[in-house]
């Protein structure tokens, strides 16, 4: 679709900026992108939108785990996505921090590694998101 319009998406590019992180335009408005108004009496984004950026942020979740944790594609998928949930929660650099946790999801001790995210500063600051994947830690299923 773009190339079609490859002129008039040149012209926008170059007329509007491009810009992968929120900034405030000329008119004050958060924006992103090329030109779109993303603050709350703008556009915003639409659902399409919304999951294209969080299927983006999935993906890239699963690679860092896969790419750090050799023991992470091995895990049944429930336990992979309580995982990812909580590295899309804190990041990479934070979930490193869990050693204890990340040890016994190693070694396949999921009751040990819930209850090392369950103690812990996280699971207070998240609550009900706690206590749902460190469930779906402990028994393999979707609560």
């Amino acid at each position: 679709m773009l190339n079609e319009e490859s002129g008039l998406v040149d012209m926008l590019k170059r007329h509007e900026g491009v810009r992968s992180k929120v900034y405030v335009c000329s008119g004050g408005y958060e924006t992103i992108g090329v030109g779109r108004n993303i603050s709350e009496t703008g556009l915003g984004l639409d659902d399409r939108e919304v999951n294209y950026l969080l299927s983006n942020d999935i993906s890239r979740v699963r690679k860092e785990l896969e790419d750090e944790y050799s023991w992470f594609s091995r895990m049944d998928s429930v336990r992979q996505d309580a995982l990812i949930d909580i590295s899309f929660n804190l990041g990479q650099t934070v979930l490193r921090k869990f050693e204890n946790a990340l040890k016994a999801m190693s070694k396949k001790q999921y009751e040990e590694a819930a209850n090392e995210f369950m103690d812990s500063r996280w699971s207070q600051q998240v609550g009900n998101r706690a206590l749902e994947v460190t469930s779906m830690i402990r028994s393999g299923e979707y609560q």
